[in-house]
């Protein structure tokens, strides 16, 4: 997984003053639609139960935070324009941080900075 060993030491570094969740959401990258060679073997999600199966695959990575899942509507992965992956810091119900479309423009080290302000 790109740079997930940086999200876990944001997790680490912070989970003081921070609380972490992933979103599992709809897969970037299925068998069955855009895939790429070597990669995972996961089909689009079906139903719940497709997108829980898919999401064993990031929990064997061991992620320090919760995990929870994206509707089959793909709410989360909309309203925060998610896919494939995408950072936020949100503050009493406000975005203060939107990070760029991964996985180039995936950056752990710009939430590391703004964290490191409310140690």
């Amino acid at each position: 997984l790109f740079k997930f060993s940086e999200f876990n030491k944001l997790v680490e570094d912070f989970n003081s003053v921070a609380d972490f969740l992933i979103i599992y959401i709809e897969e970037a990258h299925a068998t069955d639609g855009w895939a790429f060679k070597n990669n995972i073997i996961i089909k689009n999600h079906r139903n719940l139960q497709d997108r829980k199966k898919a999401a064993q695959f990031l929990l064997k990575e061991n992620p320090l935070c919760q995990v929870v899942l994206d509707t089959m509507e793909n709410l989360s992965s909309s309203k925060y324009a998610a896919l494939p992956e995408r950072l936020y810091v949100v503050q009493g119900g406000k975005v203060v941080y939107k990070g760029g479309v991964g996985p180039w423009n995936y950056h752990p080290e710009d939430i590391c900075a703004i964290l490191e302000k409310l140690k």
